[in-house]
């Protein structure tokens, strides 16, 4: 949402719409360098970052006019959906249809026709079946006339972008200032309310705890009527591939053309990163967003498990940070 999106200190214009496009967001990001003059240099990939004395090197593998950069503080952003996961299912190697990652999907075009498993329940996973649907893949005659499937492990809980005309993200921004159990109810109650017993058209109950968890919801933008509709059919969670198609855990199979992996990222920052005592098991920065780390003069941005949005986040964060950063410096 366009109003608790914005970068610290140059909020998005109000000539944007409430919710951006991906290409206004980038519009936006490029606004806010020059606004700020800053120096933002493309086209060079880090390989490395690591002590070298008093301050940290930053290796890089396509700038040659710069392969190496030198400084006292070095602010890690990447992200958490830095590389793909893909679970290494059994009968992989087997599979003859067309097997990607969610971020390689671009549209529904090239599906156009077929059918099409999407693995994973999550944003991402939703959109992309929502997408598809749409989009017009299909099965055969001897099939339902529509046919995109959602592997479901885990159900999410699923909430209404707007419920009742009201922003989710202002809505989960007041709802974190309350107690977990509270906010959970309340949450519940409004998602029921607003979208109804999605049990009715296959979809398994979640728990709705979202507040308890620190787990970000499937907000709806489209798949819940889908759904009802019939577009969008939910099978049980994937458990190995099949030359023609997939094995699903409660035994069944299925055929299909393509299987699109929504099955998340990871950091990638074990890779990436030369330090001791900043990385969890997981792979992801220990400690609060823009706060100092165990490696004097290294910090992280963006790495949060938040309901009221990475972005809104980030704002705050990156307002820590600068603080952090000059006593450093002045240190």
């Amino acid at each position: 949402m366009r109003e608790f999106s914005g970068l610290a200190h140059f909020p998005i214009p109000q000539r944007y719409p409430r919710y951006l496009s991906r290409a206004q967001f980038a519009e936006y990001l490029q606004e806010y360098a020059e606004h700020f003059e800053l120096n933002v240099v493309t086209g060079a990939q880090v390989n490395r970052i690591h002590r070298h004395g008093p301050d940290w090197t930053i290796e890089t593998a396509v700038n040659k006019a710069r392969p190496t950069y030198t400084s006292r503080v070095v602010v890690i952003a990447t992200g958490q959906y830095r590389e793909p996961a893909v679970p290494a299912w059994p009968g992989r190697d087997l599979y003859c249809g067309r097997l990607l990652h969610s971020s390689g999907y671009a549209n529904a075009a090239p599906y156009a026709g077929q059918r099409v498993l999407v693995v994973g329940a999550g944003n991402s996973g939703a959109e992309i079946a929502t997408d598809l649907a749409e989009g017009g893949a299909s099965g055969s005659a001897q099939v339902r006339a529509s046919f995109v499937a959602l592997s479901v492990r885990t159900p999410p809980p699923i909430v209404p972008r707007d419920p009742f005309g009201l922003p989710v993200q202002r809505t989960s921004l007041v709802l974190s200032l309350l107690p977990p159990a509270f906010a959970d109810r309340a949450a519940r109650t409004t998602a029921k309310l607003a979208l109804g017993d999605l049990t009715r058209y296959g979809m398994p109950a979640a728990a709705f705890t979202p507040y308890h968890r620190r787990q970000v919801p499937l907000i709806d933008v489209g798949f819940v009527a889908a759904l009802k509709r019939g577009a969008i059919a939910i099978r049980p969670a994937l458990s190995g591939l099949t030359p023609d198609g997939c094995r699903f855990a409660d035994g069944t199979t299925g055929v299909f053309d393509a299987i699109v992996a929504a099955t998340g990222f990871t950091t990638g920052l074990r890779g990436l990163l030369d330090a001791d005592g900043v990385l969890d098991e997981a792979g992801e920065p220990i400690g609060r967003s823009g706060e100092p780390t165990a490696a004097a003069g290294l910090y992280f941005v963006g790495f949060v498990h938040s309901l009221r949005g990475h972005l809104f986040e980030a704002n705050r964060a990156t307002r820590r940070l600068a603080r952090r950063v000059e006593r450093y410096l002045d240190s």
